[in-house]
């Protein structure tokens, strides 16, 4: 496999998890959000200053930076997760505009707007890899459990919910902090790729971005936003030679989209619910069979 076909890899796997964490709030939570910019840049900034300045492992780095990510969440969403519609919208472009300028004039601890430069390549394809497959599982987990109908019936009407006993304040917050989570690690894992961060990578663009994928695969559907961040990806790098009209295509692709399937490429449809449970069905009949059983059935 060439450097560039890796590459490409790594980053599609990296934009799943952020994509994964998006369509969480958005998506299941009914949530709209312009802001999570804001946790990928906590998620790569806590990982670059803690294994650049203090010689931490890059394993626990990541995960300590989806951690503070999440706990950032958290204490945001208490107060602002009490709006509802599109003013908590307007909340998370003003939260990431903050932590983006706080970045950018704490140049003791960040290094200004100058970045970071010099930060160990430890994401390999590997590595990516095992985050993304764990991470996925989890979050089909999730939207397939307990918290996951939770979150639907919060998106589908709050107000039914709270009467059929879902506390809905604690769901969307719960929402926004395992959201937060999972783009903290496409952070660290963004930082450990490209080796280099600066705060004009996280600005609101980036933020729309994240968001505009997963209104591409689907909101409802997890596989979906896999999907959708597969085909922006590959539709970006394809016309990467001729970068000048590169983001007129990509809001081109978005329009057409948007047009001919407004709900999105899958809609609410799910893949990989009935993949793991079939595969889970599988594991329990060959522990529950016999040695004799097993060697007939090859």
């Amino acid at each position: 496999m060439s450097n560039y076909t890796e590459g490409i890899l790594i980053l599609l796997m990296i934009n799943g998890i952020a994509a994964m964490g998006v369509s969480l709030l958005t998506g299941f939570t009914g949530i709209f959000t312009l802001g999570h910019a804001a946790y990928l840049a906590i998620g790569s900034y806590t990982t670059a200053i803690l294994t650049l300045d203090y010689g931490l492992h890059w394993f626990p780095a990541i995960l300590i930076g989806g951690m503070l990510a999440m706990a950032v969440g958290y204490l945001v969403g208490l107060p602002t997760l009490k709006l509802m519609g599109d003013y908590y919208a307007i909340a998370s472009i003003g939260l990431a505009e903050s932590i983006r300028l706080i970045i950018e004039n704490w140049q003791s601890v960040t290094n200004g707007a100058r970045g970071i430069p010099g930060i160990d390549t430890f994401t390999t394809l590997p590595i990516t890899a095992g985050f993304f497959v764990v991470m996925a599982y989890g979050a089909f987990c999730l939207i397939d459990g307990r918290f996951g109908r939770a979150f639907k019936a919060c998106r589908d009407d709050h107000v039914a919910a709270s009467l059929l006993g879902f506390n809905t304040p604690r769901c969307r917050v719960l929402s926004l902090s395992i959201s937060a989570f999972y783009v903290g690690i496409a952070g660290g894992l963004y930082a450990g790729f490209i080796s280099f961060i600066q705060p004009v990578m996280f600005d609101m663009l980036k933020s729309t971005e994240m968001t505009a994928v997963v209104v591409f695969g689907g909101l409802g559907s997890m596989s979906g936003a896999l999907l959708g961040t597969t085909i922006i990806t590959l539709v970006t790098e394809l016309f990467r030679p001729i970068s000048q009209y590169r983001m007129l295509i990509y809001g081109l692709v978005l329009v057409l989209v948007m047009i001919f399937r407004p709900e999105g490429i899958l809609g609410q449809h799910e893949v990989g619910p009935a993949l793991f449970r079939r595969l889970g069905r599988l594991f329990r009949r060959n522990a529950a069979a016999t040695p004799e059983e097993r060697r007939s059935s090859r």
